[in-house]
């Protein structure tokens, strides 16, 4: 190739890679290392066909100039946990958007599978939940006490079993993309039509305001959570499915740690939502301004980190580039 082409060719992703070097501290490490396999790739294009060029010089240069960004940033660990959590994670939120409103879409599809399928046979919530929840379950509304089973245990018990056993169901929605997108989407589809039989069977038995007041309290992170942890997996099921450029094993391998990026990025919220139902839930006395203020207060947080966030830190240079 004549040296012309090669930096007519390049020379747009040259410029690109100057930029994220002056800015490297709001660029992720993983970011930084893909930029720096690419133009150590080049800089030995450029040795092997111009050694005397100076482009050869110049994309030295560059390349050295990145290492040692790269280099400081693995000497500043805290600053990189810092930087997980404020950038990266709503980075990978940004580029795997649309997987996040594909899983929100069969969630709520699914969701109304259950309410329909709850009032055309009522007897589907046993198929769901089971005989020994309904039974209990119908136990605590004849006792006045419908949300009863959340203070069955004790605080601090429940609190690590829930925590524990909803962060297990996200990383395990995440790892069921080794299987392909259709894993985790049958994983979401089937904790959809669970929620959707859960409320409707409230609403038939009178008392779905009461649900909805109480379930939210800690649903509200919980199941956006859940959504999320799906957009997880069907990132990893997508590297296989559609590799496009990559090679298929490359590109799983990408999909994967976006995957794994998104899926801790919802340790904290599961975390949380574990001490609300543990400690607040069990509370059935709480005023219901205070359970709607917490609701609140949840929902707008999630709005805020995983679409507001994304948005206001990626669209604007998306466009100005």
């Amino acid at each position: 190739m004549k040296e012309i082409l090669f930096i007519r060719n390049n020379i747009d992703k040259w410029r690109a890679t100057e930029e994220k070097v002056e800015q490297a501290r709001m660029v992720s490490p993983d970011e930084l290392a893909d930029l720096y396999t690419d133009l150590t790739a080049d800089l030995a294009f450029a040795q092997t066909h111009y050694p005397t060029s100076r482009i050869t010089a110049y994309l030295n240069n560059l390349a050295s100039a990145l290492h040692n960004e790269i280099y400081r940033n693995k000497r500043e660990r805290w600053s990189r946990l810092y930087t997980f959590w404020s950038q990266e994670v709503p980075d990978v939120m940004w580029r795997e958007r649309r997987l996040l409103l594909i899983s929100f879409i069969i969630f709520m599809v699914s969701a109304l599978v259950g309410v329909i399928s709850t009032l055309g046979n009522p007897e589907f919530p046993r198929t769901i939940m089971g005989d020994a929840y309904m039974d209990m379950t119908l136990d605590n509304i004849a006792k006045g006490n419908p949300m009863g089973v959340y203070g069955s245990t004790s605080e601090s018990t429940m609190f690590l079993a829930i925590t524990f056993n909803n962060i297990m169901v996200s990383f395990n929605m995440f790892v069921l993309g080794i299987l392909t997108s259709f894993a985790p989407g049958f994983s979401l589809f089937r904790n959809g039509i669970m929620i959707g039989c859960f409320d409707t069977f409230f609403y038939q038995q009178g008392m779905l305001s009461e649900c909805f007041l109480a379930t939210m309290l800690h649903g509200t992170l919980e199941l956006s959570a859940i959504v999320v942890a799906g957009a997880a997996g069907l990132a990893m099921g997508n590297g296989w499915l559609f590799p496009g450029t990559y090679t298929r094993m490359e590109s799983f391998k990408r999909g994967a740690r976006r995957g794994l990026k998104i899926v801790v990025g919802t340790v904290p919220l599961f975390i949380i939502a574990g001490f609300i139902e543990s400690f607040l839930t069990r509370h059935t006395d709480m005023g219901d301004g205070w359970r709607i203020a917490i609701i609140s207060l949840s929902a707008l947080f999630i709005v805020f980190y995983f679409i507001y966030l994304p948005f206001k830190r990626n669209h604007n240079a998306n466009h100005s580039s």
